[in-house]
């Protein structure tokens, strides 16, 4: 089934291609155009917005802005266009904001690694069970879960079982993850001689391969 996200962004690059067709269409010469102007403009914000940086796309989108006057970009930009749709329709691109969220987890989780190697157990435990909510919210946007309830963000405990129940992953996590919550809940108010630094590598170690296994 295809994501939330994953959604969201084929409607922007359909919408694009659509006032593309409008374009094409208009009897008026496409380089006098203004809604040409426009659309190329728009085009180039989509390609910015939303392929990974130093890919392909955004490589061909530096070379037609360094070949071609903006009134004559509109082709070759929606074949760009044409391609980065194709992809994500494919599954073969994962959205921006994924791709940034999994950089910043993973360095929070060499973080909280780095503050374990040096003895400090207690602020490691916390770091690695920020990181697992906020993927457990990540999820939620995923798949169309409400983050909040009435106006304020729900407990981790509940996205994680709510995630369970839509199968987004099987009881086993689920029961790893209620347990990686408890071992956070403890760090955060001062719990601390009901865990040991072992049990803090044992989480670390266990957040990041669910994360890496539920990213997509």
């Amino acid at each position: 089934m295809m994501n939330v996200k994953n959604d969201q962004i084929l409607k922007q690059l359909d919408a694009l291609r659509a006032r593309y067709r409008e374009v094409i269409a208009d009897p008026t010469d496409i380089d006098e155009n203004w809604r040409n102007l426009e659309l190329a403009t728009s085009a180039q914000a989509a390609i910015d917005r939303l392929a990974p940086s130093d890919s392909a796309y955004t490589k061909s989108l530096a070379w037609v802005r360094e070949n071609y006057h903006l009134k004559s970009q509109l082709p070759h930009l929606m074949s760009i266009v044409d391609a980065l749709r194709h992809d994500y329709a494919a599954g073969a691109l994962a959205p921006i904001s994924d791709l940034i969220r999994a950089e910043v987890f993973d360095d929070f989780l060499e973080m909280a690694s780095h503050l374990l190697d040096q003895g400090y157990k207690d602020p490691a435990a916390v770091m690695a069970g920020s990181v697992l909510e906020q993927h457990l919210r990540t999820l939620c946007d995923r798949v169309g879960i409400p983050t909040l309830a009435n106006g304020q963000p729900k407990k981790a405990d509940l996205l994680n079982s709510e995630l369970a129940t839509k199968s987004t992953y099987n009881k086993l996590d689920q029961k790893n993850v209620t347990s990686w919550l408890g071992l956070r809940n403890d760090a955060a108010h001062g719990h601390y001689e009901r865990y040991n630094a072992e049990q803090v590598r044992i989480l670390i170690l266990g957040i990041r391969d669910f994360t890496a296994r539920t990213r997509s």
